[in-house]
């Protein structure tokens, strides 16, 4: 096999491992080009102290970046939070909190070393300062009826604006620490080859999305070896199983296990095909591995709702099989198929009766589940006034933050002419964000426009979107705010 040299190009020439070397073993690198009245080796110093001050310099970069994307991780739930409260209570609530932060800040400040390091709340005080001019260039008084819609229109741009540039950070860094890895230093040089042991082969891993096992504590017990485990407490009137009480989660927060290449053969399996089973699970370990009977279970659901009504029920076959081989002890594989292969009919009439009280399980839910899914696929997101003399009306940018920004006027004096141009970027960056239909649809000022608009949409994403417009002030409302109704084909 030939050898790869592929991954010496990223190798900074003369730098890796610069300490180790004297200056002596440099002196015939004649790549180094110079001044004929400087000497060579003065010339491979220089350049491995600019290489050396350039890696400084990222290193530095990275650290600022991530210290500033924290800072902003902090203000801007904050302010999600004060836009909210100054559009449900108005103006009144802006300026308390302005006079709550001027006398009484908190000292909680970004964990950094910088001198001078301002806090949270000569942040947020310092951008509601940009906002209440912003408020008074457009001549509203404080008695305005206006007032509120505009500071709430100003904050909704400084939040759309910093979620962008925190965006714009992490793609920075990613880029960053991307270059960097590109660059072989003595940093990266570790020892190695030099054990020569050879772990034994590790067990099978479980299946993505596998809820691992919580620990057992170990009890010393006398137990009667049964093939199902579940036998007496069903015969009781409880026919819960431990294939029926998995098939019956239904937590949107858990990531569902994923199926292998070995599962998806093993599903495959003809029902009460056990010999083949066995032989299957003795040529592939990493079938009987936590998370392999929910994995089967999960692809019997899809295949269900997909209509493959007896895939669906081979999936619940194998998955069973396998729960049972699991509940059976540290020898259950053997003695179940040992059981099952030498055609032990109570043994064949309990598992075919579980077989087929979770598939008719399976098939309800699935049943409940395309109801649900059909009910919520007639909804649709509407834009509705509060009252019949309300109008709703948009107001879209027209383009981003001149080049030549200036701030003039009292209480400006403490403004970073760069973070007002970053505040105002914001409010253009949500407009343009949009997709071109919607962009349309506002450019004509038409509700019944961008209804449809919003009607075309699954109503997850039209939800984000009248979030989206509320946030950066492009709806306009005269009183009492605007309502977004789910209206059903029905209604219609």
């Amino acid at each position: 096999m030939p050898l790869n040299y592929s991954k010496w190009d990223n190798l900074e020439a003369s730098v890796a491992k610069s300490s180790a070397f004297r200056s002596s073993d440099l002196s015939d690198d004649s790549d180094i080009e110079g001044h004929p009245n400087v000497d060579k080796r003065s010339l491979i110093r220089w350049k491995q102290r600019d290489i050396h001050e350039k890696r400084e310099a990222r290193k530095q970069r990275i650290a600022h970046i991530k210290a500033e994307i924290a800072c902003n991780e902090v203000l801007h739930p904050r302010l999600i939070s004060i836009r909210d409260q100054v559009s449900s209570d108005g103006p009144g609530y802006f300026s308390s909190l302005v006079d709550k932060l001027r006398n009484d800040p908190s000292p909680d400040a970004p964990p950094t070393n910088a001198p001078n390091q301002p806090t949270y709340d000569a942040m947020i005080l310092s951008l509601l300062l940009q906002v209440y001019e912003e408020a008074k260039k457009k001549g509203l008084s404080k008695d305005d009826p206006k007032l509120g819609e505009t500071l709430v229109a100003e904050l909704d741009a400084h939040v759309k604006r910093l979620g962008e540039h925190n965006d714009k950070l992490r793609k920075e860094l990613h880029d960053l620490e991307e270059e960097q890895k590109k660059k072989i230093t003595s940093e990266d040089i570790k020892e190695g080859w030099e054990n020569h042991y050879v772990p034994p082969k590790p067990a099978p891993p479980p299946v993505p999305g596998a809820i691992p096992d919580k620990p057992k504590k170990k009890t010393t017990t006398t137990e009667i070896e049964v093939l199902n485990p579940n036998a007496a407490s069903s015969s009781a009137g409880s026919s819960s199983t431990p294939s029926t009480t998995a098939a019956a989660e239904d937590d949107e927060d858990i990531e569902l296990p994923e199926m292998t290449p070995s599962l998806e053969e093993f599903s495959r399996l003809p029902i009460r095909g056990y010999e083949e089973s066995f032989h299957f699970i003795q040529a592939h370990r990493d079938v009987v591995v936590p998370g392999a009977s929910d994995a089967l279970l999960v692809a019997a659901f899809n295949a269900e709702s997909a209509g493959q009504h007896a895939y669906a029920k081979q999936c619940v076959h194998q998955s069973l099989l396998l729960q049972y081989c699991d509940k059976l002890g540290k020898d259950g594989v053997r003695l179940f198929f040992q059981k099952m292969i030498a055609g032990d009919k109570r043994a064949e009439t309990v598992f075919a009766k579980d077989v087929e009280d979770t598939y008719r399980h399976l098939v309800e839910r699935v049943r409940v589940t395309k109801e649900q899914q059909a009910a919520e696929a007639q909804e649709q997101i509407q834009l509705v006034p509060e009252n019949p003399e309300q109008t709703i009306t948009f107001n879209v940018p027209d383009g981003p933050p001149p080049e030549d920004l200036r701030l003039e006027g009292p209480g400006t004096e403490e403004l970073d002419v760069e973070e007002v141009r970053k505040a105002l970027q914001m409010r253009w960056d949500v407009f343009d964000g949009f997709e071109e239909p919607m962009k349309e649809a506002l450019r004509k000022n038409s509700l019944e426009e961008v209804n449809k608009v919003l009607g075309s949409m699954p109503v997850a994403e039209a939800e984000q979107v009248v979030q989206l417009l509320d946030m950066a002030g492009i709806l306009n409302f005269a009183e009492g705010g605007i309502r977004d109704e789910t209206h059903k084909d029905e209604e219609k």
